[in-house]
């Protein structure tokens, strides 16, 4: 790997949403240091904490309208059918993946599909811990429907314990391709991907995803559900 290679994988993008936040950072950060030296210190580790937590970076993304790609970084919390949320207007049970972001998480969203942008309906609620699984009903929540060759998939974004701003960029009827950005979620959250039937997929509960390149489902395969072990 070249220097240049090196400084530009350091260097990830700050994604513009971040901008404000980072400057209040800074801004408490002198001010606590005229009260007392090290709270500045304190205060400018938040600082870089906060830097890195709207870091922005390029991703790779799988071209194949079969595959699945995970819609955000972070940790594979469950995997099996569940009925999504009502106001998606999605029947019957799905193949739902979730995917549980904490705090040091890139939080850019990505869509995992494909498609067209048919529906997006966003509702109020509680700010559970998000790795809880009644988190996908009661908690404050941004959902998208994306038409597909598959069938519609759903994708909702879910407000966590300290998450407090669910952002979404992207407006129905736009098209959309896999792991183009569409939001993010402000300090730590979920993503909840809702797969129509004939998808199977190819991640297991606890596994590490990367939004944009891992490849957490397939359509029109017959190979089951990968096991994975503990190493």
């Amino acid at each position: 790997m070249s220097l240049t290679d090196t400084i530009k994988k350091t260097l990830v993008p700050i994604h513009r949403e971040g901008y404000p936040f980072i400057a209040g950072f800074f801004v408490g950060s002198l001010l606590l240091g005229l009260i007392w030296e090290p709270l500045f210190w304190i205060g400018l580790v938040f600082t870089v904490w906060c830097i890195y937590f709207f870091r922005d970076p390029e991703r790779y993304t799988p071209i194949d309208d079969r595959l699945v790609i995970a819609p955000a970084d972070g940790t594979i919390s469950a995997v099996g059918p569940a009925y999504p949320p009502k106001e998606l207007g999605l029947e019957g049970e799905m193949l739902r993946i979730s995917i549980f972001m904490d705090v040091f998480s890139c939080h850019i969203n990505r869509s995992p599909v494909k498609g067209r942008i048919s529906l997006i309906e966003y509702r109020p609620g509680r700010f559970l811990n998000a790795d809880l699984d009644k988190a996908s009903e009661e908690n404050e929540r941004n959902g998208l429907v994306i038409e597909t060759g598959h069938g519609p998939v759903g994708v909702v974004q879910i407000a966590g314990l300290v998450a407090r701003r669910i952002v979404c960029w992207a407006q129905p009827p736009a098209e959309i391709q896999a792991g183009e950005r569409f939001g993010l979620i402000r300090f730590g959250s979920r993503v909840d991907v809702y797969l129509p039937e004939g998808a199977r997929p190819r991640v297991a509960v606890g596994q590490t995803s990367v939004g944009g390149e891992t490849i957490i489902a397939e359509f029109g395969s017959s190979a089951p559900a990968p096991l994975v072990r503990v190493s």
